[in-house]
């Protein structure tokens, strides 16, 4: 695969959200990109007609083919980017093997165990695609398409020139499948898990009354990581990606898990994420700046009669 056939070929997306529209709208300010785009995301098979309607409008803004099903958006493409929610990363990838084209390769970006891609690199393999370990190191906000990319397994080598003529920010993290999710999974217990731990501080200490004292507190103990500013930030996250990352935190338990520790605190942070998540909150700009406006709303919405 040259640089002229992926970034004039034809890419495929799996999953069409957040990640998708990111690496899309990158790509596009990148001078003779001139991809053929194809997508499937399953909430075209929602049971809600409207739900239904906003993907399919989804495709059309962003001037990609709309397929039917996931074996249909990925025929005929070099490049099949899964971005999906880590519950559904191997059944994504099972249900796009069919429509692979031999020796298509098969980026998973999923935040899944190493095990779990192990699994879901057998099935891709079988199928004549060449899977590629992903791991996404940060937000795709606001960097795109330059968000720093991990990738390891047998196929890095060849998938790195691929992505680095798609301007990706790539590094080859050497060892076999599993190796970059690792480090992703590893790294999300502390990053994860300290969000679920800011909500579980700012909200108490907000229904206590005393949670500007106890911000103040913290700056004191870490001076320089102002709290009130990364405890918005991280409030806004889980108000409004709080699902998404429950999934991620089960995988990470379950990778804790199959190391043979307990992945106990990894397990425990799903729980505010989920509940947050699960409110369907968003924050407007004023308040996604500040963490008492934001745990008002989270507060409001967990008790609407208004107890505290």
């Amino acid at each position: 695969m040259t640089e002229s056939t992926i970034r004039a070929g034809s890419i495929a997306f799996v999953g069409f959200g957040e990640a998708a529209h990111a690496f899309l709208d990158g790509w596009r300010t990148s001078p003779g990109f001139k991809a053929h785009i194809s997508a499937y995301d399953i909430k075209t098979d929602s049971l809600d007609p409207a739900v239904r309607a906003a993907k399919r409008a989804d495709y059309v803004a962003a001037n990609v083919i709309g397929a039917s099903t996931a074996p249909e958006a990925v025929a005929g493409a070099e490049a099949v980017f899964s971005v999906v929610t880590a519950d559904q990363a191997h059944e994504a990838a099972l249900a796009a093997s069919p429509g692979l084209m031999k020796g298509a390769l098969f980026f998973d970006c999923d935040s899944c165990a190493p095990q779990t891609k192990a699994r879901t690199a057998e099935a891709v393999e079988a199928a004549g695609g060449r899977y590629v370990d992903v791991a996404v190191m940060a937000p795709v906000h606001p960097r795109l398409h330059r968000t720093p990319l991990l990738i390891s397994g047998p196929h890095a080598e060849a998938a790195a020139p691929a992505l680095s003529a798609l301007d990706m920010a790539v590094k080859i993290h050497e060892g076999a499948v599993g190796a970059a999710s690792s480090v992703k999974m590893i790294r999300s217990i502390m990053m994860k898990g300290l969000e679920a731990l800011v909500c579980e501080c700012v909200l108490a200490g907000r229904k206590a009354g005393v949670i500007e004292t106890v911000l103040d507190s913290l700056d004191d103990t870490y001076p320089g990581f102002d709290w009130r500013k990364r405890s918005a930030y991280m409030l806004e996250r889980v108000m409004t990606h709080g699902v998404r990352r429950a999934a991620e935190m089960r995988e990470v338990a379950l990778t804790v898990d199959l190391f043979g520790l307990k992945g106990e605190m990894s397990r425990a942070s799903v729980g505010w994420e989920q509940t947050i998540g699960e409110l369907g909150l968003r924050a407007t700009e004023t308040e996604a700046a500040d963490c008492l406006l934001l745990a008002d709303r989270i507060l409001a919405a967990l008790d609407p009669a208004g107890r505290r």
